[in-house]
């Protein structure tokens, strides 16, 4: 059942995005050579108990960290570890907070160092197709408008879209209705009403979209060890079309990037909030 929001829940859970939206610009600052996963997540843990939140991660279905950390070959749900990143990495950083009784939900991919062109370019087109499905986030379209638009700029880029793993409605629960695929068929799929929160989450491999758990239990990876890149927004439908709560700015203001990406999904928000 899809639990709609009224706009004053909405801005609650603007507050828990923006928890961790400013949690990855914190970290945004500290990933580089010889930083370890396990030193990223007491951080992260810190400064989210700092800002009156809790980690959203930490305890649910008995995850052990407050991070999902997911380096190269890793997709999504890889557990810290004391490996030092390397020049020539990358690693998918997911962060949940729960804070006055909602979830905040979303990850971004960084590159350590020099990573090598068609990395990069993995990394560009992922972030591309998660405002190309965003744009599809509006009252009328159905979750696989969403879907569609992701697996088509992906794989005309000749990507692996994964199947197994989707993003999901947001709220009281970090995981409610309706799930939202990173591909389907046009006009297939619940609607879109007004009030409705969702993460949006498009994981994407270099090469096959196939994947496989390692024996942690929680660690997914690529079949054929070729990079994976993460990106996750949380947007909620207002007036009809979507918008943002979650944002990438502390993000860029950290690493120096400008961008104006989320400008046409931007109502009220500004970096300072």
């Amino acid at each position: 059942m899809i639990v709609v929001k009224t706009k004053e829940e909405i801005e609650i859970m603007r507050q828990s995005a923006l928890v961790v939206s400013k949690t990855l610009g914190m970290l945004a600052k500290e990933i580089k050579p010889g930083v370890t996963t396990l030193q990223l997540d007491k951080m992260a843990e810190e400064f989210i108990r700092a800002q009156g939140a809790v980690p959203g991660f930490l305890g649910l279905y008995d995850c052990p960290s407050t991070l999902l950390c997911s380096v190269n070959e890793a997709v999504v749900h890889g557990l810290p570890t004391n490996t030092p990143l390397k020049n020539g990495d990358i690693v998918s950083v997911d962060c949940g907070a729960l804070m006055n009784g909602f979830y905040g939900d979303h990850a971004y991919t960084f590159e350590i160092g020099e990573v090598l062109p068609e990395t990069k370019k993995l990394i560009e087109v992922t972030k591309e197709s998660l405002y190309v499905g965003i744009r599809e986030l509006k009252v009328g379209n159905r979750v696989g408008d969403v879907g569609y638009a992701i697996q088509k700029y992906c794989e005309n880029h000749g990507y692996g879209v994964v199947r197994e793993l989707v993003g999901h409605g947001l709220g009281r629960k970090m995981h409610e209705d309706p799930e939202m695929p990173n591909y389907g068929k046009r006009g297939r799929g619940k609607k879109f009403i007004e009030g409705m929160v969702v993460a949006i989450e498009p994981m994407i491999n270099g090469g096959t979209h196939r994947v496989k758990q390692l024996k942690d239990g929680w660690t997914i990876v690529t079949l054929d060890g070729k990079p994976s890149v993460h990106f996750e927004h949380d947007i909620a439908i207002v007036d009809g079309k979507p918008e943002l709560l979650s944002t990438f700015a502390y993000v860029h203001e950290a690493l120096d990037i400008k961008s104006d990406e989320e400008n046409e999904f931007r109502n009220q928000f500004t970096v300072n909030s």
